[in-house]
């Protein structure tokens, strides 16, 4: 069982990765490109329907074996406990979690489009006119600067937590 929980998640990555193997030798038609796109797309969706399959088999095991070993009250708890058993929470904890990736996703996010925009521009005036470098790099960095404020904002939060 534990051979097929460490392969399941390796055969999920190469199943995904699969599509990308024939961009090697690149594309050279809208065909091409269009089957490729539609391959990476069918092989995301059966990752998809796996993982949570399997998530949802896993689940009902769990559920099975709470039930076959009945537990009294003076009955103590196994000392050998499951990852998922050993996960406890509150929905408020899960929601901090949450917004702490939803910060650092965003700010990252936000982050690449600044540079994506900044970039450009410093390197075409840095080609005209070597001087103006240091002035150049400071807007690539100010825009790097957003995700460095979201990734110290979501370890504000998780400390919180």
């Amino acid at each position: 069982m534990k051979l097929f929980l460490f392969a399941l998640p390796l055969l999920f990555f190469g199943l995904l990765a699969l599509p990308f193997l024939p961009f090697k030798g690149g594309v050279t038609t809208k065909k091409q490109a269009k089957r490729r796109f539609a391959c990476n797309a069918c092989m995301f969706a059966l990752l998809c329907v796996f993982s949570i399959s399997f998530a949802l088999s896993s689940f009902s095991l769990r559920a099975e074996a709470s039930v076959d070993t009945p537990t009294t009250v003076n009955e103590q708890a196994p000392e050998e406990e499951t990852a998922a058993g050993a996960i406890t929470g509150t929905s408020a904890q899960g929601m901090g979690f949450l917004a702490a990736a939803l910060v650092t996703g965003l700010a990252s996010l936000g982050a690449g489009i600044a540079v994506a925009a900044g970039a450009p521009a410093a390197i075409g005036a840095i080609s005209e006119n070597p001087k103006s470098f240091g002035k150049a790099i400071i807007f690539v960095v100010l825009g790097e600067g957003i995700a460095v404020y979201g990734l110290l904002i979501s370890i504000l939060i998780i400390n919180k937590l």
